[in-house]
Protein backbone atom coordinates (compact mmCIF):
# COMPACT_ATOMS: atom_id res chain seq x y z
CA UNK A 1 0.00 0.00 0.00
CA UNK A 2 2.83 1.90 0.60
CA UNK A 3 4.52 1.76 -2.74
CA UNK A 4 1.17 2.43 -4.35
CA UNK A 5 0.74 5.79 -2.63
CA UNK A 6 4.37 7.02 -3.01
CA UNK A 7 4.23 6.05 -6.73
CA UNK A 8 0.78 8.00 -6.89
CA UNK A 9 2.66 11.27 -5.47
CA UNK A 10 5.51 11.11 -7.06
CA UNK A 11 3.53 10.61 -10.55
CA UNK A 12 0.72 13.43 -9.41
CA UNK A 13 4.13 15.56 -8.48
CA UNK A 14 4.58 15.50 -12.62
CA UNK A 15 1.40 17.35 -13.07
CA UNK A 16 2.24 21.83 -12.28
CA UNK A 17 0.26 22.46 -9.06
CA UNK A 18 -2.53 25.06 -9.35
CA UNK A 19 -1.19 28.49 -10.19
CA UNK A 20 1.99 26.87 -11.64
CA UNK A 21 2.49 28.18 -15.14
CA UNK A 22 2.53 25.41 -18.19
CA UNK A 23 4.73 23.45 -18.67
CA UNK A 24 7.49 23.72 -21.93
CA UNK A 25 5.47 20.67 -23.01
CA UNK A 26 1.76 22.30 -22.04
CA UNK A 27 3.02 25.33 -23.55
CA UNK A 28 3.68 23.75 -26.73
CA UNK A 29 0.39 21.62 -26.68
CA UNK A 30 -1.55 24.90 -26.27
CA UNK A 31 0.15 27.09 -28.93
CA UNK A 32 -0.74 23.89 -31.53
CA UNK A 33 -4.22 24.48 -30.68
CA UNK A 34 -4.16 28.31 -31.09
CA UNK A 35 -2.16 27.86 -34.11
CA UNK A 36 -4.77 25.47 -35.92
CA UNK A 37 -7.96 27.34 -35.03
CA UNK A 38 -8.87 28.02 -38.52
CA UNK A 39 -8.26 24.53 -39.45
CA UNK A 40 -10.47 23.03 -36.75
CA UNK A 41 -13.72 25.59 -37.85
CA UNK A 42 -12.73 24.44 -41.00
CA UNK A 43 -13.25 20.70 -40.29
CA UNK A 44 -16.41 21.75 -38.07
CA UNK A 45 -17.95 23.29 -41.37
CA UNK A 46 -17.67 20.15 -43.33
CA UNK A 47 -18.43 17.54 -40.48
CA UNK A 48 -21.88 20.09 -40.12
CA UNK A 49 -22.29 19.88 -43.96
CA UNK A 50 -22.79 15.99 -44.36
CA UNK A 51 -26.19 15.33 -42.85
CA UNK A 52 -25.61 11.95 -39.92
CA UNK A 53 -29.41 11.92 -38.76
CA UNK A 54 -29.40 8.97 -36.99
CA UNK A 55 -31.56 6.99 -39.73
CA UNK A 56 -29.56 8.40 -42.36
CA UNK A 57 -27.45 5.71 -42.30
CA UNK A 58 -25.11 6.33 -45.19
CA UNK A 59 -24.44 9.98 -43.69
CA UNK A 60 -23.29 8.85 -40.31
CA UNK A 61 -20.59 6.76 -42.28
CA UNK A 62 -19.73 9.71 -44.08
CA UNK A 63 -18.83 10.96 -41.17
CA UNK A 64 -17.38 7.69 -39.68
CA UNK A 65 -15.25 7.57 -42.99
CA UNK A 66 -13.54 11.39 -41.89
CA UNK A 67 -13.01 10.87 -38.68
CA UNK A 68 -10.96 7.29 -39.39
CA UNK A 69 -9.21 9.24 -41.30
CA UNK A 70 -7.91 11.73 -39.09
CA UNK A 71 -7.50 9.59 -36.24
CA UNK A 72 -5.78 7.00 -38.62
CA UNK A 73 -3.64 9.93 -39.54
CA UNK A 74 -2.73 10.79 -35.47
CA UNK A 75 -1.18 6.81 -35.12
CA UNK A 76 -4.49 5.03 -34.24
CA UNK A 77 -5.74 1.49 -35.29
CA UNK A 78 -9.29 2.20 -36.69
CA UNK A 79 -12.19 0.08 -37.57
CA UNK A 80 -15.90 0.24 -38.18
CA UNK A 81 -18.07 -2.14 -36.82
CA UNK A 82 -21.50 -2.77 -38.54
CA UNK A 83 -24.71 -2.25 -36.30
CA UNK A 84 -26.88 -4.22 -38.84
CA UNK A 85 -28.85 -5.85 -36.22
CA UNK A 86 -29.85 -3.04 -34.63
CA UNK A 87 -30.62 -1.13 -38.05
CA UNK A 88 -28.26 1.49 -37.44
CA UNK A 89 -25.30 2.53 -39.17
CA UNK A 90 -22.29 1.25 -37.17
CA UNK A 91 -19.46 2.46 -34.62
CA UNK A 92 -15.99 3.85 -34.91
CA UNK A 93 -13.25 2.23 -32.76
CA UNK A 94 -10.13 3.49 -32.52
CA UNK A 95 -6.85 2.45 -30.71
CA UNK A 96 -3.72 4.08 -29.90
CA UNK A 97 -2.20 1.41 -27.05
CA UNK A 98 0.44 2.38 -24.71
CA UNK A 99 3.90 0.97 -26.17
CA UNK A 100 5.03 0.35 -22.36
CA UNK A 101 2.16 -1.33 -21.13
CA UNK A 102 1.25 0.09 -17.79
CA UNK A 103 4.06 3.63 -18.15
CA UNK A 104 1.43 5.67 -19.88
CA UNK A 105 -0.44 6.73 -17.28
CA UNK A 106 -4.55 6.17 -16.82
CA UNK A 107 -5.59 4.37 -19.55
CA UNK A 108 -8.16 6.56 -21.24
CA UNK A 109 -12.00 6.31 -22.85
CA UNK A 110 -13.13 9.17 -25.03
CA UNK A 111 -16.59 8.71 -26.04
CA UNK A 112 -18.78 10.06 -28.89
CA UNK A 113 -21.15 10.27 -31.30
CA UNK A 114 -21.49 10.89 -35.00
CA UNK A 115 -25.68 11.37 -35.64
CA UNK A 116 -27.62 14.33 -34.86
CA UNK A 117 -31.49 15.11 -34.52
CA UNK A 118 -31.94 16.14 -37.49
CA UNK A 119 -32.83 13.68 -40.36
CA UNK A 120 -32.40 14.05 -44.41
CA UNK A 121 -35.99 15.82 -44.06
CA UNK A 122 -35.04 18.30 -41.78
CA UNK A 123 -35.12 21.98 -43.28
CA UNK A 124 -32.06 22.55 -41.17
CA UNK A 125 -28.92 20.91 -43.04
CA UNK A 126 -26.43 23.77 -43.95
CA UNK A 127 -23.25 25.14 -41.72
CA UNK A 128 -23.38 29.14 -41.45
CA UNK A 129 -20.55 30.73 -40.26
CA UNK A 130 -20.58 33.92 -37.77
CA UNK A 131 -22.02 37.40 -38.88
CA UNK A 132 -19.07 39.93 -39.10
CA UNK A 133 -18.17 40.48 -35.33
CA UNK A 134 -19.77 37.86 -34.19
CA UNK A 135 -18.24 34.29 -32.59
CA UNK A 136 -21.85 32.11 -33.19
CA UNK A 137 -21.89 29.92 -36.09
CA UNK A 138 -24.91 27.72 -36.88
CA UNK A 139 -25.72 24.57 -38.16
CA UNK A 140 -27.32 21.04 -37.31
CA UNK A 141 -25.25 19.37 -34.79
CA UNK A 142 -22.98 22.11 -34.48
CA UNK A 143 -22.71 21.91 -30.64
CA UNK A 144 -24.29 18.47 -30.47
CA UNK A 145 -21.43 17.45 -31.41
CA UNK A 146 -19.72 17.69 -33.96
CA UNK A 147 -18.11 20.58 -32.32
CA UNK A 148 -16.75 18.42 -29.64
CA UNK A 149 -15.51 15.61 -32.48
CA UNK A 150 -13.39 18.37 -33.45
CA UNK A 151 -12.09 19.74 -30.24
CA UNK A 152 -11.07 16.03 -29.14
CA UNK A 153 -9.31 15.47 -32.90
CA UNK A 154 -7.52 18.87 -32.17
CA UNK A 155 -6.98 18.12 -28.81
CA UNK A 156 -5.37 15.32 -29.89
CA UNK A 157 -3.30 17.12 -32.44
CA UNK A 158 -1.61 19.30 -30.04
CA UNK A 159 -0.75 16.45 -28.23
CA UNK A 160 0.96 15.11 -31.46
CA UNK A 161 2.62 18.40 -32.37
CA UNK A 162 4.76 18.36 -28.77
CA UNK A 163 5.29 14.92 -28.92
CA UNK A 164 3.60 14.14 -25.79
CA UNK A 165 0.68 11.60 -27.48
CA UNK A 166 3.16 8.76 -28.38
CA UNK A 167 3.26 7.86 -24.33
CA UNK A 168 -0.61 7.80 -23.82
CA UNK A 169 -2.88 4.85 -24.02
CA UNK A 170 -6.30 6.08 -25.54
CA UNK A 171 -9.38 4.09 -26.94
CA UNK A 172 -11.92 6.03 -28.63
CA UNK A 173 -15.66 4.98 -29.32
CA UNK A 174 -17.76 7.11 -31.15
CA UNK A 175 -21.40 5.59 -31.60
CA UNK A 176 -23.42 6.47 -34.77
CA UNK A 177 -26.79 6.29 -32.65
CA UNK A 178 -26.87 8.14 -29.45
CA UNK A 179 -29.87 10.27 -30.24
CA UNK A 180 -31.68 6.98 -30.87
CA UNK A 181 -29.64 3.98 -30.02
CA UNK A 182 -30.40 0.78 -31.18
CA UNK A 183 -31.45 -1.97 -29.07
CA UNK A 184 -31.10 -3.80 -27.37
CA UNK A 185 -27.64 -1.92 -25.82
CA UNK A 186 -26.41 -5.37 -25.00
CA UNK A 187 -25.25 -4.76 -28.97
CA UNK A 188 -25.34 -1.26 -29.57
CA UNK A 189 -22.98 -0.72 -27.01
CA UNK A 190 -21.15 -3.83 -26.75
CA UNK A 191 -18.16 -1.87 -27.99
CA UNK A 192 -17.90 0.95 -25.80
CA UNK A 193 -18.95 -1.47 -22.53
CA UNK A 194 -15.69 -3.94 -23.62
CA UNK A 195 -13.49 -0.68 -24.05
CA UNK A 196 -14.23 0.73 -20.14
CA UNK A 197 -13.07 -2.95 -18.98
CA UNK A 198 -9.55 -2.00 -20.30
CA UNK A 199 -9.76 1.50 -19.33
CA UNK A 200 -9.53 3.71 -16.05
CA UNK A 201 -11.15 6.95 -16.91
CA UNK A 202 -13.67 8.33 -19.76
CA UNK A 203 -14.26 11.28 -21.38
CA UNK A 204 -17.40 12.36 -22.93
CA UNK A 205 -16.70 14.92 -25.81
CA UNK A 206 -20.33 15.80 -25.44
CA UNK A 207 -21.46 19.85 -25.28
CA UNK A 208 -19.36 22.04 -22.36
CA UNK A 209 -22.31 23.49 -20.89
CA UNK A 210 -21.97 27.55 -20.12
CA UNK A 211 -24.65 29.48 -17.80
CA UNK A 212 -24.35 33.37 -17.57
CA UNK A 213 -20.79 32.93 -18.83
CA UNK A 214 -19.45 30.16 -16.57
CA UNK A 215 -18.43 27.01 -18.15
CA UNK A 216 -19.55 24.10 -15.89
CA UNK A 217 -18.00 20.34 -15.62
CA UNK A 218 -20.43 17.18 -15.67
CA UNK A 219 -20.01 14.45 -13.29
CA UNK A 220 -23.26 12.95 -13.50
CA UNK A 221 -25.65 12.52 -15.69
CA UNK A 222 -29.66 11.25 -15.20
CA UNK A 223 -31.23 8.12 -16.70
CA UNK A 224 -33.95 8.14 -19.21
CA UNK A 225 -36.68 5.31 -19.32
CA UNK A 226 -39.61 4.94 -20.91
CA UNK A 227 -42.80 3.71 -19.44
CA UNK A 228 -45.99 2.28 -21.31
CA UNK A 229 -49.29 2.49 -19.09
CA UNK A 230 -52.02 -0.24 -19.96
CA UNK A 231 -55.32 -0.04 -18.24
CA UNK A 232 -58.77 -1.96 -19.12
CA UNK A 233 -62.31 -1.54 -17.41
CA UNK A 234 -66.13 -2.93 -18.10
CA UNK A 235 -67.87 -1.25 -20.87
CA UNK A 236 -70.93 -0.51 -21.07
CA UNK A 237 -73.41 2.38 -21.23
CA UNK A 238 -72.21 5.49 -19.26
CA UNK A 239 -75.20 5.60 -16.90
CA UNK A 240 -74.11 2.66 -15.11
CA UNK A 241 -70.74 4.27 -14.55
CA UNK A 242 -68.88 3.56 -11.06
CA UNK A 243 -71.99 0.87 -10.44
CA UNK A 244 -71.09 -2.63 -9.14
CA UNK A 245 -71.20 -4.19 -12.12
CA UNK A 246 -69.28 -1.79 -14.27
CA UNK A 247 -66.98 -0.23 -11.87
CA UNK A 248 -64.19 3.11 -12.98
CA UNK A 249 -63.64 2.32 -16.69
CA UNK A 250 -60.70 2.30 -17.55
CA UNK A 251 -59.38 5.96 -18.52
CA UNK A 252 -60.44 6.65 -14.66
CA UNK A 253 -58.17 3.51 -13.61
CA UNK A 254 -55.29 5.09 -16.05
CA UNK A 255 -56.53 8.95 -14.28
CA UNK A 256 -55.90 7.58 -10.65
CA UNK A 257 -52.49 6.03 -11.26
CA UNK A 258 -51.14 9.10 -13.55
CA UNK A 259 -52.52 11.63 -10.38
CA UNK A 260 -51.04 9.30 -7.59
CA UNK A 261 -47.35 9.45 -10.08
CA UNK A 262 -47.81 13.15 -9.60
CA UNK A 263 -48.73 13.27 -5.67
CA UNK A 264 -46.42 9.94 -4.43
CA UNK A 265 -43.76 10.13 -6.93
CA UNK A 266 -41.89 13.31 -6.62
CA UNK A 267 -38.15 13.50 -4.87
CA UNK A 268 -34.64 14.96 -5.62
CA UNK A 269 -33.34 14.47 -8.69
CA UNK A 270 -36.27 12.94 -10.10
CA UNK A 271 -38.80 14.19 -12.86
CA UNK A 272 -41.59 11.55 -14.40
CA UNK A 273 -43.33 13.01 -17.95
CA UNK A 274 -46.33 11.80 -19.64
CA UNK A 275 -46.21 12.04 -23.37
CA UNK A 276 -49.15 10.52 -24.54
CA UNK A 277 -52.24 9.27 -23.41
CA UNK A 278 -55.33 7.91 -24.96
CA UNK A 279 -58.44 5.69 -24.16
CA UNK A 280 -61.77 5.28 -25.65
CA UNK A 281 -63.63 2.35 -26.51
CA UNK A 282 -61.22 1.23 -29.03
CA UNK A 283 -57.79 2.35 -29.24
CA UNK A 284 -54.52 1.59 -31.40
CA UNK A 285 -50.97 1.76 -30.23
CA UNK A 286 -47.58 1.13 -32.56
CA UNK A 287 -45.11 -0.90 -31.65
CA UNK A 288 -42.64 2.27 -30.17
CA UNK A 289 -45.72 3.35 -28.02
CA UNK A 290 -45.55 7.03 -29.57
CA UNK A 291 -48.20 6.80 -31.97
CA UNK A 292 -52.05 5.83 -31.56
CA UNK A 293 -55.69 6.82 -32.04
CA UNK A 294 -58.66 6.70 -30.06
CA UNK A 295 -62.57 6.22 -30.48
CA UNK A 296 -64.97 6.36 -28.14
CA UNK A 297 -68.75 7.87 -27.22
CA UNK A 298 -69.81 10.44 -24.57
CA UNK A 299 -72.53 7.81 -23.47
CA UNK A 300 -69.73 4.65 -23.31
CA UNK A 301 -68.31 3.51 -20.41
CA UNK A 302 -63.96 3.05 -22.01
CA UNK A 303 -62.61 -0.01 -21.85
CA UNK A 304 -59.41 0.68 -22.76
CA UNK A 305 -56.97 3.19 -21.91
CA UNK A 306 -53.11 3.82 -22.70
CA UNK A 307 -50.32 6.24 -21.29
CA UNK A 308 -46.57 6.20 -21.95
CA UNK A 309 -43.85 8.71 -20.26
CA UNK A 310 -40.22 8.59 -19.10
CA UNK A 311 -38.46 8.73 -15.74
CA UNK A 312 -35.05 10.14 -15.52
CA UNK A 313 -33.23 9.48 -12.07
CA UNK A 314 -29.49 10.04 -10.97
CA UNK A 315 -28.76 6.85 -9.95
CA UNK A 316 -29.45 3.07 -10.76
CA UNK A 317 -30.53 2.40 -7.38
CA UNK A 318 -33.28 5.03 -7.57
CA UNK A 319 -34.74 4.15 -10.41
CA UNK A 320 -35.12 0.34 -9.27
CA UNK A 321 -36.80 2.60 -6.56
CA UNK A 322 -39.18 4.10 -8.53
CA UNK A 323 -39.89 1.67 -10.74
CA UNK A 324 -41.34 -0.73 -7.79
CA UNK A 325 -43.13 2.58 -6.49
CA UNK A 326 -44.83 2.79 -9.90
CA UNK A 327 -45.89 -0.99 -9.94
CA UNK A 328 -47.13 -0.81 -6.71
CA UNK A 329 -49.70 2.53 -7.68
CA UNK A 330 -50.39 0.61 -10.42
CA UNK A 331 -51.56 -2.68 -8.68
CA UNK A 332 -54.38 -0.84 -6.79
CA UNK A 333 -56.70 -1.12 -9.31
CA UNK A 334 -60.46 0.93 -8.80
CA UNK A 335 -63.49 -1.60 -9.39
CA UNK A 336 -63.48 -3.51 -12.41
CA UNK A 337 -60.41 -2.36 -13.54
CA UNK A 338 -56.92 -3.55 -14.14
CA UNK A 339 -53.63 -2.22 -15.09
CA UNK A 340 -49.97 -2.90 -16.14
CA UNK A 341 -47.03 -0.77 -16.72
CA UNK A 342 -43.68 -1.81 -18.55
CA UNK A 343 -40.42 -0.08 -18.58
CA UNK A 344 -38.03 0.25 -21.75
CA UNK A 345 -34.26 -0.49 -21.48
CA UNK A 346 -33.29 3.22 -21.95
CA UNK A 347 -30.14 5.45 -20.79
CA UNK A 348 -29.09 4.05 -17.31
CA UNK A 349 -27.69 7.13 -14.69
CA UNK A 350 -24.27 7.89 -14.46
CA UNK A 351 -24.16 8.78 -10.57
CA UNK A 352 -21.74 11.65 -8.93
CA UNK A 353 -19.13 9.61 -7.35
CA UNK A 354 -15.58 10.89 -5.63
CA UNK A 355 -13.55 9.15 -7.88
CA UNK A 356 -15.73 11.64 -11.01
CA UNK A 357 -14.92 14.58 -9.17
CA UNK A 358 -11.40 14.13 -8.39
CA UNK A 359 -11.09 14.39 -12.84
CA UNK A 360 -13.21 17.22 -12.22
CA UNK A 361 -10.97 18.71 -10.18
CA UNK A 362 -7.36 17.66 -12.06
CA UNK A 363 -9.28 19.98 -14.85
CA UNK A 364 -9.77 22.52 -13.28
CA UNK A 365 -6.15 22.66 -12.14
CA UNK A 366 -5.65 22.41 -16.10
CA UNK A 367 -7.74 25.79 -16.31
CA UNK A 368 -5.89 27.16 -13.28
CA UNK A 369 -2.29 27.02 -15.37
CA UNK A 370 -4.45 28.43 -18.50
CA UNK A 371 -5.43 30.91 -16.74
CA UNK A 372 -9.24 30.12 -16.90
CA UNK A 373 -11.80 30.04 -14.02
CA UNK A 374 -12.60 26.49 -12.45
CA UNK A 375 -15.65 24.85 -13.82
CA UNK A 376 -18.05 24.35 -11.26
CA UNK A 377 -19.99 20.97 -11.07
CA UNK A 378 -23.20 21.09 -13.14
CA UNK A 379 -26.55 20.29 -12.03
CA UNK A 380 -27.35 17.28 -13.11
CA UNK A 381 -31.05 18.47 -14.02
CA UNK A 382 -29.61 20.88 -16.74
CA UNK A 383 -28.54 17.87 -18.60
CA UNK A 384 -30.49 15.04 -20.19
CA UNK A 385 -29.04 11.42 -20.83
CA UNK A 386 -25.80 10.44 -22.96
CA UNK A 387 -23.62 7.62 -23.73
CA UNK A 388 -21.17 7.46 -20.79
CA UNK A 389 -23.94 6.43 -18.33
CA UNK A 390 -23.78 3.09 -20.12
CA UNK A 391 -19.88 2.45 -18.70
CA UNK A 392 -20.36 4.80 -15.46
CA UNK A 393 -20.42 1.69 -12.73
CA UNK A 394 -16.92 0.58 -14.49
CA UNK A 395 -14.95 3.75 -14.69
CA UNK A 396 -14.82 7.24 -13.27
CA UNK A 397 -15.34 9.91 -15.88
CA UNK A 398 -16.91 13.63 -17.43
CA UNK A 399 -20.26 14.16 -18.77
CA UNK A 400 -19.47 16.50 -21.70
CA UNK A 401 -15.82 18.52 -22.17
CA UNK A 402 -16.98 19.24 -25.86
CA UNK A 403 -18.32 22.43 -27.84
CA UNK A 404 -20.49 24.89 -26.03
CA UNK A 405 -23.16 26.60 -27.97
CA UNK A 406 -27.22 26.87 -27.61
CA UNK A 407 -30.62 25.35 -28.70
CA UNK A 408 -29.27 21.96 -29.21
CA UNK A 409 -31.62 19.80 -30.41
CA UNK A 410 -33.42 22.52 -32.15
CA UNK A 411 -33.22 24.01 -35.44
CA UNK A 412 -31.17 26.93 -35.40
CA UNK A 413 -28.62 25.30 -33.24
CA UNK A 414 -25.27 27.35 -32.06
CA UNK A 415 -21.90 27.06 -31.46
CA UNK A 416 -19.55 29.68 -30.04
CA UNK A 417 -16.15 29.35 -32.01
CA UNK A 418 -14.41 31.45 -29.48
CA UNK A 419 -15.30 29.01 -27.23
CA UNK A 420 -13.54 26.06 -29.36
CA UNK A 421 -10.07 26.69 -28.54
CA UNK A 422 -10.97 27.53 -24.68
CA UNK A 423 -12.20 23.95 -24.43
CA UNK A 424 -9.84 22.36 -26.87
CA UNK A 425 -6.61 23.49 -24.57
CA UNK A 426 -8.31 22.50 -21.19
CA UNK A 427 -8.94 18.95 -23.18
CA UNK A 428 -5.58 18.56 -24.32
CA UNK A 429 -4.27 19.04 -21.10
CA UNK A 430 -6.49 17.00 -19.18
CA UNK A 431 -5.38 14.69 -21.33
CA UNK A 432 -2.08 15.17 -21.09
CA UNK A 433 -2.15 15.50 -17.55
CA UNK A 434 -4.12 12.17 -17.18
CA UNK A 435 -1.16 10.63 -18.99
CA UNK A 436 1.32 11.64 -16.26
CA UNK A 437 -0.88 9.97 -13.14
CA UNK A 438 0.28 6.48 -12.45
CA UNK A 439 -2.44 3.88 -14.31
CA UNK A 440 -2.85 2.15 -10.38
CA UNK A 441 -2.89 5.22 -8.47
CA UNK A 442 -6.07 6.57 -6.73
CA UNK A 443 -7.69 9.47 -8.80
CA UNK A 444 -8.21 11.36 -5.39
CA UNK A 445 -4.72 11.29 -4.37
CA UNK A 446 -3.36 12.26 -7.14
CA UNK A 447 -6.12 15.20 -7.77
CA UNK A 448 -4.95 16.18 -3.86
CA UNK A 449 -1.07 15.94 -4.16
CA UNK A 450 -1.33 18.05 -7.56
CA UNK A 451 -2.97 21.15 -5.43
Amino acid sequence: MRSLCLATLTAALAIPATGQSLSPTEKAIAASVSANEQSANALLERLVNINSGTHNLEGVRAVGKIMMEQLSGLGFKVRWINMDEVHRAGVLVAEHPCPQPGQCGKRMLFIGHMDTVFEANSPFQKYTPPAPGSTIATGPGTNDMKGGLVDMLFALKALQAADALRQTGITIVLSGDEEDYGQPASISRRDMIAAARHSDVALEFEGTPRIDGVYYGSVSRRSSITWHLKTTGESGHSSAIFSTGKGAGAIYELTRILDAFRTQLPEPNLTFNVGIVLGGTAITVDEAGNNGTATGKDNVIPPAAYASGDIRTLSNDQTGRIEKKMQAIVAEHLPRTSATIDFGEGYPAMAPTAQSRAVLSILNQANQSLGLAAMPELDPMKRGAGDISFVADIIPGLAGIGATGDGAHEPGETIDLAAQPINTKRDALLIYRLSKIDQKGDLIQAANAAR
